[in-house]
């Protein structure tokens, strides 16, 4: 995998963000995820394209987290923009309070690729997260791998 390092957004998050985040969120990012967030924040990819059940799937880029999403250009690819958008049709729990499905990538034509916390919330696995199939309250995804450092190894 090849970062395209033009494309990294900036500022680049702060633990400072990051706990304020995963406070939100109530959950708790993987070390592999935050340091690869941490160098790559947003970044676009080279040849980002992997297989899974005889279908493939392209990442068009990672998604970031800023603190100022209004005035940043690249802020429609915030993690939290993005969970606000879709977040109804990331659980099928209506009294969740924050997230058990949390986007990282977008896959070309929609999909994104996400942090699956509902098996288990120390260690998340890696699922796509299809929006055709995916109604409010009703996800539909497929576990891509078990953990982010597997799924940065099936882009490589």
């Amino acid at each position: 995998m090849k970062i395209k390092h033009n494309t990294i957004v900036k500022p680049l998050p702060t633990d400072e963000l990051i706990k304020k985040h995963e406070k939100f969120w109530r959950l708790k990012l993987p070390e592999s995820f935050l340091r690869f967030i941490k160098e790559n924040n947003g970044a676009e990819i080279d040849d980002g394209t992997f297989e899974y059940s005889n279908r493939g799937y392209a990442v068009e880029r990672f998604l970031c987290m800023l603190d100022d999403i209004e005035d940043n250009p690249n802020g429609i690819y915030d993690i939290d923009v993005v969970f606000t958008q879709i977040g109804e049709r990331l659980t099928d729990n209506e009294d969740l309070l924050g997230a058990e499905v949390l986007p990282i990538a977008s896959i070309f034509a929609g999909d994104f690729v996400c942090l699956d916390y509902r098996a288990d919330k120390n260690n998340p696995s890696v699922c796509i997260w299809s929006h055709e199939e995916s109604g409010e309250f009703d996800p539909v995804t497929y576990k891509v791998a078990d953990s982010f450092s597997e799924f940065l190894n099936i882009l490589e």
